[in-house]
């Protein structure tokens, strides 16, 4: 099993910056395909990047493609979310997710395959 803490979250103007991490427990965090997710209040948790294994392969959902940047390091058990260009529709709870994965290329969009998530950070974009 993997446990997985956010942080980074907070406050900050459209057009502003803010790098997310999320650290994992446990000695076998290369063997987990990661993902970002997002809930606003009232609406569903919905998929914003995710990541291969090995870091070879990234997604981004549409709506934050050129301003979101998903990395992570494995010597350091600990993926990131780089978020530029903020927009107030951005605001959000962002939760990290660890799924097993097989295929080290291979990066999961799908929500219903991750089984570990962290408690989330939030992010509150003003305009």
């Amino acid at each position: 099993q993997v446990q997985l803490v956010e942080s980074g979250g907070g406050l900050v103007q459209a057009g502003g910056s803010l790098r997310l991490s999320c650290a994992a427990s446990g000695r076998t965090f290369s063997s987990y395909a990661m993902g970002w997710f997002r809930q606003a209040p009232g609406k569903e948790r919905d998929f914003v990047a995710a990541i291969s294994r090995g870091s070879g392969s990234t997604d981004y959902a549409d709506s934050v493609k050129g301003r979101f940047t998903i990395s992570r390091d494995n010597a350091k058990n600990t993926v990131y979310l780089q978020m530029n260009s903020l927009k107030p529709e951005d605001t959000a709870v962002y939760y990290c997710a660890a799924r097993t994965s097989l295929i080290g290329s291979a990066y999961y969009t799908d929500i219903r395959g991750y089984a570990y998530w962290g408690q989330g950070t939030q992010v509150t974009v003003s305009s």
